[in-house]
């Protein structure tokens, strides 16, 4: 698939002022260090090829939801790594807009990397004020704005969306890669082509199912969200998590199942045949392994079980591409991690399949396992509701708004 935006490939950097949309809304531990940075890694290609030109770069991003100017939200320490990674200075101001960012601006040099304080200090960031965003273009005067942060092209915020209405906009390296790699992943993968889906609500995910009902070889179904699909089939989950107002949308996933595999359709939507269960959600609680139609009135089901782990690292085998969004357990729990694991040893152990890590929980979850920050996997995406929006075929007004690619 090629990208239909330009990107900082098209235009004229040298020795340019340029503004970065960079997605560092990383997890934070309970001291508040960072917990994991791949965010702030997958931006250092983009940030490089810019230095690599002569520009005087500009960082902007938000960290978690303050309210107000919460200093545990400050972007201060995503500088000090950012400083690491990049392997040189990174000047940090603590505002956004204004004469601070300004002065900080103009004193810097050619090839040098200024990060900004956290947008949402300022309401104005997620009502896509065009007013903030002319101030954050004022400040910084920059020639270009160039859009990174994947993780946040799916809302039309100031830094997203009313930003381009003031500085010509074009994607950067990483941006380009998301969308090229998911909806190629998507339209023209290379087949068989295996999706596995988990997580815990379907509302969440209707519209990706909907699209792999059309597109999958196979689609394997694990987490809370296969509750609901059992639930629906006619098994009692006990005291399991599921919801009970999703049966109009699952008639409606399984007559579009029928219509393309009407006579093996449960080999087509694969469920879990046994479920880890226990009666309550804790470190302590042991995982006992139950056959469906034996799970008891107070058992919590909170992994897929031993067997249907076996028949998933089976369906995986052939597969050319496997697409996975959303843990297949309660992963938070090492005894109840078990499916997500296997799954995510069986693709790293599997050269020959191309293998997209959906973002959010999946990829906080790979990365830990991985211990290799991701190498392990074809490609890990740093976007969660990004990713899904884009798998399932919506625009995200973020890449929509960047200039367009000459045909």
């Amino acid at each position: 698939m090629s990208f239909f935006k330009l990107t900082i490939r098209d235009v004229p950097l040298e020795n340019q002022t340029v503004l970065v949309r960079a997605d560092y809304n990383v997890p934070l531990n309970k001291k508040g260090e960072i917990d994991d940075d791949l965010r702030i890694r997958a931006s250092l290609p983009t940030l490089q090829y810019l230095l690599d030109h002569g520009c005087k770069v500009v960082v902007m991003s938000h960290l978690g939801r303050p309210e107000g100017k919460d200093k545990a939200f400050s972007l201060e320490p995503i500088g000090e790594r950012l400083s690491e990674l990049l392997k040189k200075p990174v000047t940090f101001v603590d505002d956004c807009i204004g004469d601070k960012v300004a002065h900080a601006v103009k004193k810097a040099l050619p090839g040098s990397v200024t990060l900004l304080q956290n947008l949402r200090y300022y309401k104005e960031e997620e009502a896509d004020d065009h007013a903030f965003a002319k101030k954050i273009a004022t400040a910084t005067g920059a020639r270009y704005f160039v859009q990174d942060g994947f993780g946040v092209v799916h809302r039309a915020h100031a830094s997203t969306h009313a930003i381009t209405l003031c500085i010509p906009s074009v994607s950067g390296l990483l941006l380009e890669r998301e969308y090229v790699t998911i909806t190629g992943a998507m339209h023209s993968p290379k087949r068989p082509l295996v999706a596995v889906t988990g997580g815990a609500k379907i509302g969440d995910k209707i519209d990706i199912i909907e699209q792999f009902v059309e597109k999958a070889d196979k689609i394997i179904i694990g987490g809370a969200m296969a509750n609901t699909f059992l639930k629906y089939k006619g098994f009692d989950m006990g005291a399991s998590m599921l919801e009970t107002d999703e049966n109009a949308e699952l008639d409606r996933i399984y007559q579009a199942a029928h219509k393309k595999r009407d006579d093996s359709v449960d080999e087509f939507i694969i469920l879990p045949t046994d479920l880890a269960v226990a009666e309550e959600i804790s470190p302590e609680s042991k995982r006992r392994n139950v056959q469906l139609g034996q799970i008891g009135p107070k058992d919590i089901a909170l992994d897929i079980g031993d067997n249907t782990i076996e028949n998933i690292i089976k369906q995986i085998a052939d597969a050319k591409t496997v697409i996975w969004n959303g843990t297949l357990g309660y992963a938070e729990l090492p005894e109840f991690a078990h499916g997500s694991a296997r799954l995510a040893l069986a693709l790293a152990s599997h050269p020959n399949v191309t293998s997209i890590i959906g973002g959010g929980d999946t990829a906080d979850f790979v990365l830990k396992w991985d211990g290799e920050g991701g190498k392990s996997f074809t490609h890990i995406s740093t976007g969660g509701g990004a990713s899904l929006e884009l798998m399932a075929g919506d625009k995200l007004p973020g890449i929509e708004s960047l200039l367009d690619a000459r045909k």
